[in-house]
This record gives C-alpha cells, sequence and structure tokens, in this order.
C-alpha cells in the first residue's frame, strides 16, 4: 500500500530481478545476466519438459531486464517512469531527445507541469483553531478580599478565556500567480476582533517573487512583499505594510536576510519597525540534522529583548519529537518541554508544558490534520508550584497511552488488515503466479546449487546452512532456525516449516553467492529470484544461519535492508 491507502499492482523490479545495484555499471549487469542465464537457460533442462517450460518463463524475465538495463535509454525511462513507461509515455519522450540525461531532464520537465496543472486545478485550504482556557481555580483559589463568601462549590471554576479561528485558501490563478484568501476571528474576555485580507503572489522568476496584499479589519490596510535570491547561498524576504485606522496611518517594516552556513546550517537576520510589536533586530541560528533541531535567538528591540534556545530530539523509529526550549528576557522567564508524536501520515498530536514568571504553568495541547490544526493552551496556575507541574505533565502521558491502547492500535490495525485484504485481492492472480514462478525457479536452481555449495565447502567458504523468510512468530526477534531444521538445507519454498507466512530461501541464496561472499540489496526480499512475498502487508525479515572458515554463523535482518556476508559480527561464539 502507497501512503495515500490506494492499492498497488505488483510489478516486476529488474535490478532485484538480477540483483545489481540502480547505480550499477554495464560490466556489473552483462556479469548479472551471464550468471542467470547459465542457471536458468532452457537448454540446460531440455531433459525434462516441464522444467524447460518454467525455464524458457524465467529465461525471458532476465531477458528483458537484461535487455532494458543495459539499453542506457531504455534504463533512463524505466528509471524515470517505471516499467509503464517503456509501454506508452517513455516513449514519448525519447522521440524529443537523445541521450539518457536528456530523457531524465525531459521527463522531470513533463513532471512539473504535470504538478502545475494540478496545482492550478485545486485549492489548498489551512485553518487553525486556538481555544484559550483559564483552569487555575484548580490549584489556586481566588477570593475577593472586600468579600467574605463561603465557598460552597465543589468544582473548580474552568472557563474560556478566549478564541481565535484562522482560516486561509491558496487558490493558483495561474501558473506564476496564487490568490490567497484568509480570514481570522478573535475573542479575548468578551471583546471581539475580526480581519479578511486578500493577496496574490507572483513568482516574476526562479529567484524571486513579489507579493501584494489587501485587508480590512482594524481599518483598511495595504502590503507589499518581496523575496529575492541575491546568491546559491542568500536570500532576502522584504514587507511593509500600511496599515489605515482612526488615529491615522501606522506604517510597518519587516526585512529578513538568510544565509547558508553549512550543509545543516542557516543564519537569519530580522529587523522590525513601526506597527504594534514596536521596533527590533533579531538574530536566528539554525541548524538541523537527522537527529537534532537547534534554534537560538537574541533580540533587542522595544518593547521587549530576550535570548532564546530551542532543542528538538527527533525519534524517526518511533516517530516523535522531544522538544525542550528556554527563554529569558525584559518580560521574564519561560521553559517549556514536551514531546509531539505523529499518528498517522497527515495526522499528529503534541503536549508542551510551559513554567514562566511571571506567567506561571500553562499546558499546550495540539492536534494537526492534514491543513487544519486545534491548539489548546490550558493555564493552570498563576505561580510555579509543584502541584500542577506534576499533572501537566502526568496527565497527558497517561492520558495518551490509555487512548492509543483501546482507541488507535485497534483502529491501526484494522485499517492495515482491511489494506492488506484488499492488497491481496487486487494482486491474487499476480501472488499465485509469483509464487508458482517461485518455486520453479528453485527446481531449476538445485543443480546450481549443488554445485556452488560444493565448491563453498572444499575451500571453507560462505555455506548457507538455512536462509527463512516472512513475518516472524510473536514473541520473537528473529526465525527460529533449531538444529532439526537447519539439517535439510535443500527444502524448497513448498516445504513446511515450523511456522505459517514463512518460506525456506536456503537454495536460492546459496546461489547467490559468488566467491565466498554474499550480497543483497537495499531493496524488498521477495523480488529475488526463487523468492516470493509470503505475507502481503505484513512485515517480514530475512534471517540465515551459515559456515564461514567452519564456523557457524546468524544474522537477521529487515525485509528492504542490505545484507554482507560473511561479517564477523555475526558468528556464533562458544559452539562447535
Amino acid at each position: 500500500m502507497d501512503e495515500e491507502g490506494e492499492t498497488i499492482l505488483l510489478e516486476e523490479n529488474y535490478y532485484q530481478l538480477l540483483n545489481v545495484s540502480k547505480t550499477a555499471t554495464p560490466e556489473e549487469i552483462n556479469s548479472a545476466y551471464r550468471r542467470f542465464s547459465r542457471m536458468f537457460h532452457p537448454d540446460k533442462h531440455s531433459m525434462d519438459p516441464a522444467k524447460q517450460k518454467w525455464a524458457e518463463q524465467i529465461f525471458n524475465k532476465v531477458k528483458e531486464a537484461y535487455e532494458v538495463l543495459s539499453d542506457s535509454h531504455k534504463r533512463a525511462i524505466y528509471d524515470t517512469l517505471g516499467k509503464r513507461g517503456l509501454e506508452v509515455e517513455g516513449w514519448e519522450v525519447i522521440f524529443r531527445t537523445r541521450t539518457p540525461r536528456e530523457i531524465r531532464e525531459e521527463y522531470e520537465r513533463l513532471k512539473r507541469e504535470r504538478e502545475e496543472r494540478r496545482l492550478q486545478q485545486s485549492a489548498n485550504p489551512r485553518g487553525t483553531i486556538t481555544m484559550s482556557i483559564n483552569a487555575t481555580d484548580m490549584f489556586m483559589k481566588y477570593y475577593d478580599e472586600y468579600e467574605i463568601l463561603e465557598d460552597t462549590s465543589i468544582l473548580p471554576n474552568i472557563e474560556v478565556s478566549g478564541m481565535t479561528i484562522q482560516q486561509s485558501i491558496d487558490a493558483p490563478v495561474t501558473l506564476r500567480n496564487t490568490m490567497t484568501l484568509s480570514g481570522n476571528i478573535s475573542t479575548q474576555n468578551g471583546i471581539g476582533t475580526g480581519s479578511v485580507n486578500i493577496s496574490n503572489r507572483h513568482l516574476s522568476s526562479e529567484k524571486g517573487w513579489t507579493e501584494c496584499e489587501f485587508g480590512i479589519g482594524n481599518g483598511p490596510l495595504v502590503g507589499l512583499k518581496i523575496f529575492r535570491t541575491l546568491s546559491r547561498l542568500m536570500f532576502l524576504n522584504c514587507g511593509t505594510v500600511l496599515q489605515f485606522t482612526p488615529r491615522g496611518i501606522s506604517p510597518s517594516l519587516v526585512s529578513t536576510m538568510a544565509l547558508q552556513l553549512d550543509a545543516h546550517s542557516v543564519g537569519y537576520l530580522t529587523y522590525r519597525a513601526g506597527g504594534q510589536g514596536g521596533s527590533s533586530m533579531t538574530t536566528i541560528y539554525v541548524r538541523d540534522s537527522e537527529k537534532y533541531h537547534t534554534n537560538t535567538a537574541l533580540q533587542i528591540g522595544n518593547p521587549h529583548s530576550f535570548i532564546s534556545l530551542n532543542i528538538m530530539r527527533k525519534l524517526p523509529q518511533h516517530d516523535m519529537k522531544l522538544r525542550l526550549a528556554f527563554k529569558v528576557g525584559t518580560f521574564g522567564a519561560i521553559a517549556e518541554y514536551g514531546a509531539e508524536k505523529k499518528v498517522s501520515q497527515n495526522s499528529s498530536v503534541s503536549a508542551a508544558v510551559m513554567l514562566g514568571v511571571p506567567s506561571g504553568v500553562m499546558l499546550k495541547l495540539k492536534w494537526s490534520c492534514s491543513s487544519q490544526t486545534i491548539v489548546v493552551p490550558i493555564h493552570l496556575c498563576e505561580e510555579v508550584m509543584p502541584s500542577p507541574v506534576f499533572y501537566a505533565t502526568v496527565v497527558p502521558m497517561v492520558s495518551w497511552l490509555v487512548l492509543k491502547k483501546l482507541v488507535l492500535d485497534p483502529i491501526t490495525r484494522e485499517r492495515q488488515e482491511r489494506e492488506r485484504q484488499r492488497s491481496m485481492e487486487a494482486n491474487y492472480e499476480r501472488l499465485q503466479e509469483m509464487q508458482r514462478q517461485a518455486r520453479a525457479t528453485v527446481e531449476l536452481m538445485r543443480e546450481t546449487y549443488s554445485r556452488i555449495r560444493t565448491e563453498e565447502e572444499k575451500k571453507k567458504g560462505l555455506v548457507i546452512i538455512r536462509a527463512l523468510y516472512g513475518k516472524v512468530p510473536p514473541g520473537l526477534t528473529s526465525h527460529d532456525i533449531s538444529a532439526e531444521q537447519a539439517g535439510d538445507a535443500a527444502s524448497s519454498p513448498e516445504s513446511p516449516t515450523a511456522y505459517s507466512e514463512v518460506i525456506d530461501v536456503t537454495i536460492p541464496v546459496q546461489c547467490l553467492v559468488k566467491d565466498s561472499r554474499l550480497e543483497l540489496l537495499e531493496a524488498s526480499k521477495s523480488e529475488l529470484p526463487g523468492f516470493f512475498d509470503p505475507c502481503v502487508g505484513e512485515d517480514k525479515q530475512l534471517t540465515i544461519q551459515y559456515l564461514f572458515h567452519n564456523n557457524v554463523h546468524r544474522c537477521s535482518v529487515t525485509d528492504r535492508q542490505a545484507v554482507v556476508l560473511p561479517r564477523n559480527s555475526h558468528r556464533i561464539k562458544n559452539r562447535s
């Protein structure tokens, strides 16, 4: 299944079929083709009509893969458009081009045009709803010093102190012009305001754009923004707004210059003047790496000056981000810590605790789904006290665990099973054919398997004892290859194993060994010769137990993880 939940039809991967990388040289492709040709050529199996029939089919697939990858033009089309591109779309490109590089450039150009046409026909709505809640009565009761009243209420007084709704719609008008209609309504302590803005962004060139803005709210406003790329590592963004109020015209100016310092770091210098925010100069240093995102800022101006540090730890294996921030200035000090969790492909939830002087303790909850965001800041206490800090930290964590266990996990499992069933139904005939071909391929490999294994045993090289591929049984981290199972190394995918949804791939793996070395690419193993997918849509692993220099080794990798054998780290010690 793809990210959008659409059913993907299975298709051969020419690179995996020949077990070569996408950057393989013509010599490597020729070598792989000759190797598999000797293994599957129909003339080698002419004594058995059934085997010869299967050999013709498999040999034709190998030959087809070789013909595409050995032809630079066909390979360029296959790399950009896939197998279907060789049938129709790719040849529309090649007639107008000459070299493989021109084919790829032409494809990228056509792809950009298709994306532009698609954007031109669609609008992009965005929205944010912020609901501020005052819950300070939970931890600190308020009493009027001029009135003595008996507190008879049992439940604390929790109120919505403010709400803001912001919505915008981006609508491409032409390939170079995009109109944006935005509006917001806000209320704070019973006082409401609102505004409506419309702007047009014109892409003047690849190096810049201009944007004109008109709005009405607290009086009419007119604005102009300009973006310009100054060099390969520097850009400038300037904007000015004229706000017409009953007290006169209020101008404001914002100018930002950015410089790419290195591959992971960017520096920003921003100047603000006029408007309700006063005047200030801000410098920001941002560093973004694979594991961390840091943001350091220093602002000097009126009415406030401050210094801040923001550190985010990325945990992609858990779809999570941890955040820690500090901010100290003329307004006081704020410390913040929180976490963000990705719930699905397009939605995430986050919670953060803010401790400030003099603001107190605040819990900020956020839910983002596609282009819509809901933010709920809850003011718990006007002073930093242990009890509100404790509850603000523990309650979101416990609530998330309960929600995940009782609601989200069952929904996710149900959706995955539904997608798996839909994929299996869409590819049922294709899966059956792949299974039959895999079993026939193993039968054709037996002679090659015996020869390679004998050669490796003589020189004490790489001998595959047992290889299993498929779903790992619950409670285990890899397939259980027992001593009894290891005795029969010549079984086929038809052979039963101790677990369902697991196939024996000892013969195909041994046949891929060359000069006491096995190398499998970073791609799904189900597309290798002699393999097939025994459990579509499920997580799979490949477990290999092998001998090298008469020492037992063992490794287990995920379906798309690369494999290189032998490795000293795979050796099983203290065993004969």
